[in-house]
């Protein structure tokens, strides 16, 4: 068993190393150039798109708000990577691995617009008259090979269902159950048949019942988060100058030490790009082509709207609240500490948890632990969502969703009450397989996109009149 978990890792770390990394955030860069800097331009009109009200949209082909479509979205983009992910790339690749989160998510805009675009356009009805789309249906409807766009279908449904299981649900309610035992003492069992009963219940009315939680859940929990956040930044403040000014310089230096605020952290500014963009675009997922298949199920007039409306995903997701965290942590001054417990370096949950603790006391404990618990939770409906409708797309009908629902909660409990160290090297990696037959696609399909984008820039130009 040992050795199948070491090659497991091993695995997991090729397809999340530079390779996969490069073709994602290179991805990102083309298609920003190509699309000549317009999802740039164009945040602002995407920000102001999410909050327009939606009454009109009803007359339109989908089955959920182009709001809850993004919130859907976002469910399942923020999770515990905000938390974990944001504290760990600070470790490892030291405080200038923000610095390329933030670069990432910038050109992630465009990946994120471009994958979404695209799965609206080629979006299918299925036989229970509910939109059916995502990468996998674009790759069976648009690409130039049918054959081969058949094969990159087929691929990265599988592994979009397989990720579903893993990382988009039993290492979830491992998250949520080990926060709420280590902060509130409650057994992980407990919180495992709470988290299945409450996931089996909104999943009973699908995607529309998934929109409507989600379009509350997500919100709240990111709003709650945000301020408290902001809380503990202005509480620390007198460090915060310090904190910005050792974030920008070791993002960019050939090797830096970090100071009073970093502790003793050794790192590169490649250690620092590799951090920073793996926990970046885990956090975000653009380019992964899951967030698409959310998108799909919007009621929308125009492909390009919802992309833009998808893409604000990427900057809710890492420059709003990876920034609050990472903010958090550089001014709290726990930065490259030691556990007291332990006698280890500080790290994941445990270093955001000592960051917030630093200026609310034993209120950031649990206000951490009540972040990771309902972002979690979120990611589970999102995911499940995902993962449904790649099943739908193997099975090539309806009739397995109900039983996959079912299972899928099930084993939800199954994660809140085992060691996950092998799943999540697995699914991980089937996350990041999901990667490259999306943007293989993109690439592929980036003069459709482009074409896209530019007609739509007219509608944006008499819109702005």
């Amino acid at each position: 068993m040992k050795q199948f978990a070491d090659l497991l890792h091993a695995v997991n770390n090729f397809v999340w190393g530079p390779y996969m990394l490069a073709l994602l955030v290179g991805t990102g860069v083309l298609l920003t150039i190509r699309l000549k800097f317009l999802p740039w331009r164009n945040l602002g009109y995407a920000l102001k798109a999410v909050f327009r009200k939606t009454e009109k949209s009803r007359e339109h082909e989908g089955d959920i708000t182009p709001f809850q479509s993004l919130m859907t979205a976002l469910a399942a983009t923020i999770g515990t990577g905000n938390i974990v992910g944001v504290a760990t790339a600070m470790v490892s690749g030291g405080p200038g691995a923000l610095v390329w989160m933030w670069l990432s998510a910038l050109f992630g805009l465009s990946t994120k617009y471009a994958e979404s675009l695209l799965s609206v356009k080629y979006r299918e009805v299925n036989e229970a008259g509910e939109m059916a789309g995502g990468p996998m249906y674009v790759m069976k409807n648009a690409f130039p090979i049918p054959s081969l766009g058949k094969i990159l279908a087929v691929a990265f449904a599988l592994f979009a269902v397989f990720a579903s299981f893993g990382i988009g649900n039993m290492t979830q309610a491992n998250s949520i159950a080990s926060a709420l035992k280590t902060t509130f003492g409650i057994p992980q069992a407990a919180t495992g048949i709470a988290i299945t009963v409450l996931v089996l219940v909104v999943l009973l009315g699908g995607i529309k019942s998934i929109g409507k939680v989600c379009e509350k859940i997500v919100p709240f929990m990111a709003v709650l988060y945000f301020v408290a956040g902001v809380v503990v930044i202005i509480i620390n403040f007198q460090n915060l100058p310090a904190g910005i000014a050792e974030i920008f310089s070791m993002a960019f230096s050939v090797k830096a030490v970090a100071g009073g605020v970093g502790g003793s952290i050794i790192a590169s500014m490649f250690s620092a790009l590799r951090w920073g963009v793996a926990r970046g675009v885990f956090s975000n997922e653009a380019g992964l082509g899951s967030a698409p298949i959310a998108a799909a199920a919007a009621r929308t007039d125009s492909p390009s709207r919802q992309g833009y409306i998808n893409m604000t995903g990427t900057f809710f997701d890492t420059i709003v609240v990876c920034t609050v965290t990472g903010l958090v942590i550089a001014s709290s001054g726990q930065l490259g500490t030691v556990s007291g417990e332990t006698g280890e370096m500080l790290i994941g949950a445990d270093l955001t948890i000592a960051a917030f603790q630093s200026g609310l006391g034993v209120f950031g404990g649990w206000m951490v632990a009540i972040g990771i618990a309902l972002f979690a939770f979120s990611t589970i409906l999102g995911w499940e969502y995902y993962g449904e409708k790649s099943l739908e797309f193997l099975a090539g009908s309806t009739k397995a969703s109900k039983i996959y629902r079912l299972i899928f909660s099930l084993i939800a409990c199954v994660g809140a009450t085992q060691t996950l160290t092998i799943v999540w090297d697995f699914s991980d990696t089937m996350n990041g397989l999901m990667a490259i037959p999306n943007l293989i696609c993109l690439l592929v399909l980036s003069g459709t996109v482009a074409k896209e984008c530019f007609e739509f820039q007219d509608v944006i130009e008499k819109e702005k009149e």
